[in-house]
Formats: structure tokens, C-alpha cells, sequence
């Protein structure tokens, strides 16, 4: 096995030598390793693809669709991203200049900042959140200011954005928001929205919208701050929460034509195309499958609803989820802001995981997060055996 040469250990990109690996991952492959435990990490759905999603994929490898497609992904795809866009948000990009077909969310997050951000640049993201972006961030020679909304019912507020602009300067280039947000599921309000969308645009700000879980909302619809500052705002999106997709890597970043032409730069240096089958179901997907996330909201709002309660009688406060499928639960008082250590004490001796909520940045710090994208029986067995740890540190 061939060790790296010590006289090349310091020469690697030290910006990346700056950030540790994603925090949710490692917790989740530690907690792999305790024998009978119950996994709530990950943001992974249970459910299957449905079968119209898949079968396109199959057609397409069965009509030996293997060869490279146009960088920005299908045609078909994007007019399927425009259709979803349109029928259910009312907005309207062109598919041939105003979107690109990404392999995931994830890779539309790093080409939109990649795409933006010039070192000495700042971002302010509210905390909690996704952990993907802060790394992402540092990397691209930028900064974060970290805005803990744990305070404000988990919203960054206009009022909050503006003071917060005012002390950072003209340093600050963008305002990353992701709602319904994860870790805790909750979703912005109209009006809120629409009063960050003023001081965005009287700052002259971009606005990366990650809106993964917009069809994902409990009660409430989602709206998107792409309706009011189009002209400032890089929508990202995808299929791995609303159709179960988190396999097939498929997401989408819409926006202005002339950014739009620069991040297709970017994300054709990062993986030239999606692939086919992918694009295929993708398509299928966005054309005619708009009403198959209603059974699942319908399925993780009854999941909601059973955490919520089970917590609310254990004696825990979480923020309640108006969409997405995370529970976001204040750690008890006995164990003061150490979420890490309750989290690990309740994976070691009660075989339940959960995310630190520190691994979200500094909003997060006293919380855990569970999700409930697990089966009815994990949940409540997972629920059983959190009650009886708390009974015991009682």
C-alpha cells in the first residue's frame, strides 16, 4: 500500500485541508457499527421509486441510450424541470438557457458557489443548517456568517438580515437559504420571504435557494423567493426527496441565462453530463409524475405527527416540521448544550441514532436530529427505547 510521500503531505489544496468530512456521514457510519441500532441519520426516504419513474429509466437502458448527452442534461429533462416549475410554482424558465441537469442537489449547491464566489467573499447562511455548505464555502475561498436563528423559531428574519448585512459590509455576496429546511423542517412563510427578497435585492445580493423539499410541506404551500427576485435568485432543486430518488443523483439549478451560461461552465468541469437512465427517470418524473409525492407528504406527516407526540411526551421541545422529514428536539437540561454526548449516549446505550445538531453549525448547538423517513415499526420500537433511556437518567 503506497504511503504519500511526506515532502507532498503540505502540498495538497489547504483550503480543503480546512474542513473535516460531513459531520452527518460520520456520525452515521460510526453508529453503523452497534449491533441492533436504529438509524434516524440520514435523510434517506424508505419508500420506492414509483414504478413509471422506473420503468423509463430501464427503457432507456434497454434502448441503448449510453453515449454522452448535451452538458446541460436532456432536453426532454429540462422542459420536465420547467413544466414541474411552472405547474407548481409559477415560474418560468426558459429550458434551453435558464437550467441545468445536476447530478443531485448536491453538485447544483457546489457549482452555484463555485460559480458566484471570489475569495474574500462572504455568504450568510442561517444556522441550523444543511452541513454540505459551510466546507463548500471555505473551499471556494469564501466565508460563512453563521445567523443562529434558534431564537426566532428557526427564520431568519428581514429585520435580522438587514442588521446582520450592515455590520458585515459590502464583503458579502450572498444570502444561502434552504426551506423547508433541514434539520428542522421548518418552512418560510410568504411574508417572510418576501421581506428578505427587499433587503436581498436593496443590498444587491444573490440568493441560493435551495428548495429540495418544496413538495414536502405539511398545510402549508411552498413559496419561492424565485417569485419575487428572479433576477437575483439560483434556484436548486431535485428528485431525491420527492420521488424517493436519493440513488439516481439527479437535481436542477434554474436561474438567470447569464449565470446560468457561467455555472454550465462550472458543472461541465465537475462531471461533464448526467447520466441517461437517470435523466430518463428524472424526466418521466417531472412530466408525469407531479401528484406522486402527495402519498408520501400523506405517509411523513403521520410520522410527524407520532414523533411529535412521543416527544412532546418524554418531555422534549422540537420545532414543529411544516415540511421535510426531520424532528429537530431540544436535548434534556441534564446534559446542559453537549448534544454530541447525548447523542452518542443514546446510540451506546439505548441503540438510537441521531445527528448532533452542532453538526449543523452553531444554531443547532443543545439539539439532536432524528428522521423520520423510517418505517412505522423502526420509529416506534426507536420511540420505546428513547423513553426508557430518559426514564433511567431520571
Amino acid at each position: 500500500m503506497p504511503q504519500l510521500a511526506s515532502d507532498l503531505i503540505q502540498q495538497v489544496n489547504q483550503r480543503l485541508n480546512q474542513v473535516g468530512p460531513s459531520g452527518i456521514r460520520e456520525v452515521a457510519q460510526k453508529f453503523s457499527t452497534i449491533p441492533g441500532i436504529i438509524q434516524l441519520t440520514l435523510g434517506e426516504p424508505d419508500m420506492n421509486v414509483p414504478e413509471h419513474v422506473k420503468n423509463a429509466a430501464i427503457k432507456s437502458i434497454q434502448d441503448n441510450d449510453s453515449h454522452y448527452s448535451p452538458q446541460k442534461g436532456t432536453l426532454y429533462l429540462r422542459e420536465g424541470i420547467h413544466h414541474y416549475l411552472m405547474e407548481s410554482q409559477g415560474l418560468d424558465y426558459d429550458p434551453k438557457t435558464e437550467i441545468i441537469a445536476t447530478v443531485g442537489a448536491t453538485e447544483a449547491i457546489c457549482a452555484a458557489l463555485f460559480t458566484i464566489l471570489n475569495p474574500g467573499d462572504k455568504v450568510v447562511i442561517p444556522t441550523p443548517a444543511f452541513a454540505l455548505y459551510f466546507p463548500l464555502v471555505t473551499i471556494a475561498g469564501a466565508t460563512t456568517v453563521q445567523v443562529d436563528t434558534s431564537n426566532s423559531d428557526f427564520i431568519l428574519t428581514p429585520e435580522r438580515l438587514e442588521k446582520v448585512l450592515d455590520e458585515e459590509g459590502d464583503s458579502v455576496k450572498a444570502v444561502l437559504l434552504n426551506y423547508p429546511g433541514n434539520p428542522t423542517g421548518v418552512e418560510y412563510p410568504q411574508s417572510t420571504i418576501e421581506g428578505l427578497a427587499k433587503v436581498i435585492s436593496d443590498h444587491h445580493l444573490f440568493v441560493i435557494a435551495d428548495e429540495i423539499y418544496s413538495e414536502l410541506t405539511y398545510g402549508v404551500k411552498h413559496y419561492s423567493i424565485a417569485n419575487v427576485i428572479p433576477e437575483r435568485t439560483i434556484l436548486i432543486n431535485g428528485l431525491s426527496k420527492s420521488h424517493a430518488m436519493t440513488g439516481y443523483r439527479m437535481g436542477y439549478m434554474a436561474g438567470p441565462k447569464e449565470l446560468i451560461a457561467n455555472a454550465t461552465k462550472m458543472h461541465a468541469f465537475m462531471v461533464t453530463s448526467p447520466s441517461n437512465p437517470a435523466q430518463a427517470a428524472a424526466a418521466e418524473a417531472l412530466h408525469n409524475g407531479l401528484q406522486d409525492p402527495v402519498k408520501m407528504c400523506e405517509v411523513y406527516q403521520k410520522r410527524r405527527d407520532f414523533v411529535q407526540a412521543a416527544m412532546d411526551e418524554m418531555g422534549l421541545s422540537m420545532a414543529t416540521p411544516s415540511g421535510a422529514f426531520y424532528a429537530f428536539v431540544k436535548i434534556p437540561a441534564s446534559y446542559g448544550k453537549d448534544d454530541v454526548k447525548f447523542a452518542y449516549d443514546l446510540a451506546e446505550q439505548s441503540k438510537v441514532g441521531g445527528v448532533p445538531g452542532s453538526a449543523f453549525g452553531a444554531g443547532g448547538e443543545g439539539y439532536i436530529r432524528f428522521s423520520y423517513a423510517a418505517s412505522d415499526e423502526d420509529l416506534t420500537e426507536a420511540m420505546k427505547r428513547m423513553k426508557h433511556f430518559l426514564a433511567s437518567k431520571a
